[in-house]
């Protein structure tokens, strides 16, 4: 398993969040963390502090909207504020090519291209938050500050 920190995917998170800050490591998870749920029993922390890493798109652009576990990302806001009637979630085959994480592993950092990010407001509602390192079974520990920070995300209420 620990072989995993060198898989493609893994190493480039690993360098986003050195080139942020250095004390931040990959975890890697002994079973699968494909789903929020399946990351919060890893983890033995609540749904809500797993963040989900979705691609969106809107027109022809593709964006990151990072969302509490325990919710679900709401089109209806993203398009009131956004004004954009046209979105829609990114397919599998799209995620891959955009950020080079397979669905289940995709991070809010390190993707292959970088992404206009969108971050749930319900999230600060978690001391430590738990998000993607670029393969299921990785993950990284993260504060919502830094979470804002190393993405550059802009706090927004964009669930339902």
């Amino acid at each position: 398993m620990s072989d995993l920190l060198n898989n493609e995917p893994v190493k480039r998170v690993q360098i986003a969040l050195n080139n942020f800050n250095k004390d931040i490591n990959i975890r890697i998870l002994e079973n699968t963390a494909r789903t929020a749920e399946e990351a919060a029993k890893a983890l033995n922390c609540e749904v809500g502090a797993i963040v989900k890493s979705l691609i969106l798109r809107k027109n022809d652009l593709f964006f990151m909207c990072l969302v509490s576990g325990d919710k679900r990302c709401s089109l209806n806001k993203l398009k009131k504020s956004s004004n954009v009637k046209d979105l829609s979630m990114a397919n599998a085959d799209k995620v891959k090519e955009i950020t080079g994480f397979t669905i289940g592993g995709v991070s809010p950092i390190g993707s292959k291209i970088n992404l206009e990010t969108l971050i749930d407001q319900s999230l600060n509602r978690f001391k430590n938050l738990y998000a993607a390192a670029g393969h299921p079974n990785a993950i990284f520990k993260i504060s919502f500050l830094d979470l804002q920070k190393i993405t550059s995300g802009k706090i927004m209420d964009i669930t339902e």
